[in-house]
C-alpha cells in the first residue's frame, strides 16, 4: 500500500466504476465531492476528503480476495456502529490478514434517507458500486459464514487492526478537541476550588472555550468550502417550482436543487445535504419514473432509478415540478440525464397520509420537500442535529460558574471570566441568530415574507 498527495481539482476524473460516499449536510459536503473509491490499472485507490490517495496493489504481496461480512446483532450495531449497518467488506491479502474494511452505509448515497430494513445488505453491493468494483479488480468475492457483530468485524487473529475506509461529516480532532474539553474543564475546576490556584481557573474556563471554539472552526470551515466550490460551465441546474399553496419556504427555493454534470447527478436537498450518483454503470442513473395516481392520474412523485430498476431518489412532483415552470424543469431534467423517462402507476396508501407513506424511499422524500419552520430549524440546527440539543444551555450555565472574573483585579481570574464571556457568546450567538433569521424569513413562504 503507497500514499501519494492529492493533485487538487484538476486531477484526472477516474473512470467508472466509482463509489461515492454517502449524502453530507453542509458542513461534510467536501467529503461527498472528493472522497472516492475506483480502480487505477491493477490497483485498488481510496482518495480521502483531504484528495490524497492510498493504492492497494491487487494480486501477489496484495488484495487477494474480498469477504463481505452481514450484519447480525442489527440494533446493536445501529447503536454502536451505525456505518457497518448493512455490512462490510473486508480486502483480505494471500494469507487472510484484513488489509481494508469498508462499510456499505458510508457509501451508499442515499444512506441518511432510508432505514436500516429498508435495503437488504446484498442488494447495497451493487448499490454502492462495490460489487462492480471487486469485478473490475478481478478480486474473488465470497460471503464469510460468520456475521458481523455489534463490536466490528472478527479479527483475524494477528493482531493487526486494518485500515477503514470511511469518512465521518465532523474531523476526528473536532471530538478530540471536546474530549479534552471537557476533560480539562472538569480537573482544572475541581484543582482550582481544592488548592485555591486562579490560574488553575483560567486553564478551566480556556478548556470549556474549546467545545464552542471547535464547533465553530467547523462551520466557518465549511462555510469558506462551500463559497469556494467550483461550479462548472457544462453543468445544467434545475431548482424546485413548488404548486401555489405548497409551503415553498425561501430555505427550500434557495438550497434545494438537482445538478447534472458530465459524469454525475448531484442532489442537493431542503436541508442542504449533497449526495452524488454515477451516471453510467450498473449503479448509475438510468431512468426516471413518474409516479402517477392509479386512481386520478394526477403525477406524485419522480423515482430516480439505476440500471438494475432500483429507486436511488425520490422527488416529490408538488414541490419540484408543479409549479410555474415546472414542467420546463421536467422536460429540462430528462434532456439533460439523457435517460428514457416513464409513467408507473402508483397506488397511494390513504388519503390522510403523505402519498409516499411506506415507500422505501419516503424519507428521501421528506427531505427533498419543503419543510415546516420548526421542523427546519431542529434538522439544520447545530446544537439539535450535531453536538446535542442540551448543549447551548449546559455550556452558558457552566461557564457562568466563572464569569464573575470580570470584576476581579487578578489576570488569571479576569482571563477566566473573558474566556467565559467568549463561551457563552460562542454558544448562544449562532444558535440565536440562526433561530430569528429562519422565523424572520428563511422559513417562512415568499408571499407570506
Amino acid at each position: 500500500m503507497s500514499e501519494l498527495p492529492g493533485r487538487g481539482d484538476a486531477a484526472r476524473k477516474p473512470d467508472e466504476p466509482v463509489v461515492r460516499p454517502g449524502g453530507m449536510p453542509p458542513h461534510g459536503t467536501h467529503v461527498v465531492r472528493r472522497a472516492r473509491l475506483y480502480a487505477d490499472g491493477p490497483n485498488l485507490v481510496v482518495r480521502d476528503p483531504r484528495r490524497r490517495e492510498r493504492r492497494y496493489a491487487v494480486g501477489a504481496g496484495g488484495i487477494r480476495r474480498a469477504v463481505f461480512y452481514l450484519p447480525k446483532d442489527l440494533s446493536g450495531i445501529v447503536q454502536k456502529r451505525p456505518a457497518d449497518r448493512w455490512g462490510v467488506l473486508a480486502l483480505e491479502d494471500e494469507n487472510g490478514r484484513d488489509i481494508l474494511h469498508v462499510p456499505l452505509a458510508g457509501w451508499l448515497p442515499e444512506a441518511r434517507s432510508v432505514g436500516a430494513l429498508d435495503l437488504r445488505p446484498h442488494k447495497c453491493l451493487s448499490r454502492t458500486g462495490l460489487r462492480e468494483l471487486v469485478e473490475r479488480l478481478g478480486i474473488p468475492l465470497a460471503e464469510s459464514p460468520q456475521p458481523l457483530t455489534a463490536s466490528g468485524v472478527p479479527d483475524d487473529g494477528q493482531g493487526d487492526m486494518p485500515a477503514r475506509a470511511f469518512y465521518g461529516e465532523l474531523p476526528r480532532w473536532h471530538t478530540w478537541a471536546r474530549g479534552v474539553g471537557v476533560f480539562g474543564w472538569f480537573v482544572a475546576l475541581v484543582v482550582g476550588f481544592a488548592v485555591d490556584l486562579s490560574w488553575a481557573m483560567t486553564v478551566a474556563a480556556g478548556a470549556l472555550f474549546l467545545l464552542p471554539a471547535a464547533d465553530a472552526v467547523v462551520r466557518i470551515g465549511a462555510w469558506w468550502r462551500n463559497r469556494q466550490h467550483d461550479r462548472r460551465v457544462e453543468e445544467a441546474e434545475i431548482k424546485p417550482s413548488p404548486e401555489a399553496g405548497s409551503g415553498g419556504t425561501r430555505r427550500f427555493l434557495r438550497t434545494a436543487s438537482l445538478s447534472v454534470l458530465p459524469r454525475e447527478f448531484v442532489l442537493t436537498n431542503a436541508l442542504g445535504e449533497e449526495r452524488w450518483l454515477g451516471r453510467t454503470g450498473p449503479h448509475g442513473v438510468a431512468q426516471l419514473v413518474r409516479l402517477v395516481d392509479a386512481s386520478t392520474g394526477e403525477p406524485l412523485g419522480v423515482e430516480v432509478r439505476d440500471a438494475e430498476g432500483e429507486a436511488r431518489a425520490l422527488l416529490p412532483w408538488r414541490f419540484w415540478f408543479a409549479g410555474p415552470g415546472g414542467s420546463d424543469g421536467w422536460a429540462a431534467l430528462v434532456a439533460a440525464l439523457g435517460v428514457p423517462s416513464s409513467d408507473e402507476k402508483y397506488r397511494r396508501s390513504g388519503p390522510a397520509q403523505p402519498w409516499w407513506q411506506g415507500h422505501a424511499l419516503a424519507g428521501d422524500a421528506r427531505r427533498m420537500s419543503a419543510m415546516e419552520g420548526k421542523a427546519a430549524r431542529k434538522q439544520v440546527g447545530w446544537y439539535g442535529s450535531v453536538v446535542g440539543a442540551n448543549e447551548a444551555m449546559i455550556l452558558p450555565v457552566f461557564s457562568a460558574l466563572l464569569l464573575v472574573g470580570l470584576l476581579s483585579e487578578e489576570a488569571p481570574m479576569f482571563a477566566a471570566g473573558v474566556l467565559s464571556a467568549l463561551t457563552i457568546l460562542l454558544s448562544l450567538g449562532p444558535a440565536t441568530a440562526g433561530a430569528l433569521i429562519s422565523r424572520v424569513s428563511y422559513d417562512r413562504t415568499p408571499a407570506a415574507a
